[in-house]
């Protein structure tokens, strides 16, 4: 064993993650080598023992049986034909008016993310389903492919979201409630990025033009029924999942059950289930959770050997010393957790940064449940912030071929959402309630 002092060990591993990333290294790899090796450099032999515990109990939570179920229902969802329902009717009703598609999108957007939950699935339906739909109707590339991202990473906020269920337990937090509180914050940058679209397009109508009269020319009575009939079956999955969470009757877990099986209900009545599509569905969850367990293995490795060594204290007493207060620490954690999305997904800032500042926040007096949220409004931006930035990454790769779209486009796209987001935050600090509102009402 080697004395290293937690200072060392702190610089050593933030170091080794940065370099990891840099050179291209998956990023279990990372966190399970510079966890493991500095573990049996410090600790010996006892970093078994240490470590094992932990990992089992990560392994064995009940409330990350929803994951699998939560990824199921999303995928489901996805072969069931439901965004392509949802967006003939939105195309009727908001075709027409300056900016109407890149709205819609939006919008439907926010309608799969309380479905879906899945960022690469969401991205990728709108880039499939809308983004031709503006380009060819001469909306301009980069209001077109930012709606799409934008409006697709609302998957991973709004519930029932991956991202929720594996925060919770990481920062022993109910799930729950934060399920709850992460609905108006979604709700509320949906609304700001319509918002833009509609006043960017009436400044600059060349960038959104309206889609020609003739093909919005359908009577009320029939887009009602369009609309009712796409949205009424995505409005009972929602009630069945979190409407049960609300009133107390099912958790997570169980509620990540119903889901399962409403979805596959759902495409069965859209005529959409068959042998291959279960076959293919029960394939893409197994690849997608074992990916996400490996993180929270390799994770749970790193953080274990951080916190033991004392480098957890060496970066608490760090933030907890900069100026300005509770504020200014709040401020410094926001910022770090914002650059850690240029670099590393979501999941491994979750898994890293969150056993490392919830005692922080807890020592500030922060509300755990305000303060976990803020969280993840700002990990939005992760998403849209190269170099990483999977949103991004995914639309240029599902977009057509023969619609020119770029790399420049989409970054030029994205950058204002990016803003929007920074916005939300601010407006969430200066209005709690906009969190701790809908938590507040629920049956315990």
């Amino acid at each position: 064993m080697i004395d290293i002092s937690p200072e060392v060990i702190t610089v050593i591993m933030f170091s080794g993650i940065l370099v990891g990333v840099l050179t291209g290294y998956p990023l279990p790899v990372i966190f399970g080598g510079l966890g493991l090796g500095i573990g049996y450099l410090t600790l010996g032999p006892a970093v078994g023992k240490l470590l094992y515990p932990r990992i089992f109990d990560a392994l064995t939570n009940y409330i990350l049986l929803a994951v699998p179920l939560f990824v199921f229902m999303g995928i489901m969802l996805e072969s069931s034909g439901i965004a392509e329902r949802l967006y003939d009717a939105l195309y009727i009703w908001f075709g027409a008016i300056r900016g109407g598609l890149a709205i819609a999108t939006i919008l439907l957007g926010t309608v799969l993310a309380a479905c879906v939950g899945i960022i690469a699935a969401s991205v990728t339906m709108l880039a499939l389903v809308a983004l031709p739909s503006m380009i060819k109707r001469g909306y301009d590339k980069a209001i077109a492919t930012g709606a799409v991202c934008a409006g697709g990473t609302l998957g991973i906020l709004i519930p029932p979201s991956i991202m929720i269920v594996i925060y919770g337990p990481t920062a022993g937090i109910s799930v729950g409630k934060l399920l709850m509180s992460a609905f108006m914050p979604g709700f509320l940058l949906s609304a700001l990025y319509m918002a833009y679209v509609a006043i960017r397009c009436l400044l600059e109508p060349q960038l959104g033009p309206p889609i020609p009269a003739g093909e919005s020319k359908v009577s009320f009575l029939k887009k009602t029924a369009m609309l009712a009939s796409a949205l009424l079956p995505t409005a009972i999955l929602i009630l069945a999942v979190l409407g049960s969470i609300f009133f107390g009757i099912a958790s997570p877990t169980e509620a990540a059950g119903v889901g399962a099986l409403a979805a596959t209900l759902l495409a069965l009545g859209y005529r959409k289930l068959s042998w291959k599509v279960l076959e293919t569905t029960g394939i893409a969850t197994v690849k997608l959770c074992g990916m996400i367990f490996l993180f929270v293995v390799m994770a749970v490795a790193f953080t274990g050997v951080f916190i033991s060594t004392g480098a957890g204290k060496v970066v608490a007493q760090l933030i907890l010393s900069v100026p300005g207060g509770k504020w200014g620490a709040f401020l410094v954690i926001q910022f770090i957790v914002f650059l850690l999305g240029f670099f590393i997904d979501w999941l491994g800032i979750i898994l890293i940064m969150v056993p490392i500042v919830t005692p922080i926040a807890a020592t500030l007096n922060f509300h755990p449940v305000w303060f976990a949220t803020m969280i993840m409004v700002n990990l939005q931006t992760s998403f849209m912030t190269p170099p990483f930035a999977g949103a991004i990454f995914i639309c240029k790769g599902v977009a057509a071929p023969e619609l020119n779209v770029t790399f420049a486009d989409i970054v030029r796209g994205v950058m204002p959402f990016v803003v929007l987001i920074l916005v939300g935050i601010f407006l969430c600090v200066a209005f709690p309630q906009i969190i701790l509102w809908l938590p507040g009402k629920m049956i315990k």
